[in-house]
């Protein structure tokens, strides 16, 4: 697929691509693929989420629709139950990006308001370089003040421990 060339919903939904790629408007958005330190931390994560909530589907990479012509990648998404088809149309419990060397600031923004649009109340960003955590909310991005992060309205946290273990 050259450069420019505009795709359409049906033919990104049903093509596997290796990387996975995110859709934006026909277009397809390569992510910045992980790095070992955020191979870890989202190795972590996942283990920690799995281990706390077995009840809970903790996922890598679920495609997820956030508007009609667009879906993102969470590097990780939980839910309830699994999605009805084979991406997730309605809004995950809680969505985390992990931050690359690599990720430029406005597009992590511009996918967040996504999530927050599409109504995902607890949205995660983890600088795995700098051991931060941050969510995501109104509009603006919120330093973790304390040892854990806690998803709203859910009883669900991580520790910095869990989620930055070496």
């Amino acid at each position: 697929m050259s450069a420019g060339t505009l795709v359409s919903v049906e033919q990104y939904l049903n093509t596997a691509y290796d990387p996975d790629v995110e859709y934006v408007d026909g277009v397809l958005v390569e992510r910045n693929v992980g790095d070992w330190l955020h191979s870890l931390i989202q190795s972590n994560i996942l283990f920690a989420l799995r281990k706390k909530y077995p009840s809970l589907k903790v996922v890598p990479e679920l495609r997820s629709q956030t508007t009609a012509t667009r879906f993102r990648l969470p590097d990780i998404t939980v839910l309830m139950a699994p999605p009805q088809t084979r991406y997730l149309l309605e809004a995950a419990l809680i969505a985390v990006e992990i931050l690359s060397e690599d990720d430029r600031m406005t597009q992590v923004v511009e996918k967040l308001t996504e999530y927050e649009a599409k109504g995902i109340r607890n949205i995660w960003v983890i600088d795995p370089r700098l051991q931060l955590v941050s969510v995501f909310t109104k509009g603006a991005l919120v330093p973790v003040q304390g040892d854990s992060v806690r998803a709203e309205q859910l009883d669900v946290e991580l520790t910095r421990a869990e989620i930055f273990q070496a």
